[in-house]
């Protein structure tokens, strides 16, 4: 069972707390790390994309000039490829990007997210955080006392004061325990969790 220290907000070690095996301590798989993040970029794609082939461009219904006698090379039509104008070879259709992985592999690839950053030593757990106001140099100053930069915060509730203190600073996001994602995890520096959330953890993929 890993153990790992408890910092406040002022970046003091205020104790430690003891991670349950079962979440931060399985054997990494790496093929379903790789799966997870593939399946999660594949989900986020829209796949609208239109372009018009030959047949769906209006005009070129006849040949530009007669097919021999003038010199030019002969041409069926302007709204070839060729042409300005006209259709594109292998044009993009509308397409469905989506991939599946079924719950099992979902929360096994999470849990070898979450053992990874306690081997790497970018879990960092933090008592609480609580700000009396809106606020984005407040929480700043905490990620600052904790040296954090490019971090995922993953809080036990959705404290409003935090979530929009933080929505300002383009290198950190914010999660709900229930919001937990293996991309999310591996592309942050630093995970910073509340001691709460990872009681939440805990009890949620156990």
């Amino acid at each position: 069972m890993a153990n790992v220290s408890v910092y406040n907000m002022d970046g003091q070690s205020v104790g430690t707390i003891d991670l349950a095996d079962a979440i931060f301590g399985v054997e990494v798989n790496e093929h379903l790390l790789h799966k997870a993040r593939v399946t999660i970029l594949s989900n986020n794609r829209q796949g609208t994309q239109k372009q018009k082939t030959r047949a769906e461009v209006s005009g070129g219904g006849r040949k530009p000039w007669r097919q021999k006698g003038t010199g030019n090379a002969r041409q069926g039509s302007i709204r070839a490829p060729q042409w300005k104008g006209g259709g594109v070879v292998f044009a993009a259709v509308p397409r469905d990007y989506d991939m599946d992985m079924n719950k099992r592999e979902k929360r096994a690839a999470l849990k070898s997210a979450l053992t990874n950053c306690v081997k790497d030593n970018n879990l960092i757990v933090i008592d609480e955080i609580k700000l009396n106001e809106i606020k984005t140099k407040n929480f700043k100053k905490v990620l600052d006392n904790l040296k954090l930069n490019k971090s995922l915060v993953v809080l036990d509730n959705n404290d409003k004061n935090v979530v929009i203190s933080a929505r300002n600073i383009p290198s950190v996001k914010t999660s709900g325990v229930n919001e937990l994602n293996v991309y999310d995890i591996l592309k942050y520096e630093k995970v910073l969790i509340t001691k709460n959330a990872v009681k939440n953890v805990e009890e949620v993929y156990k």
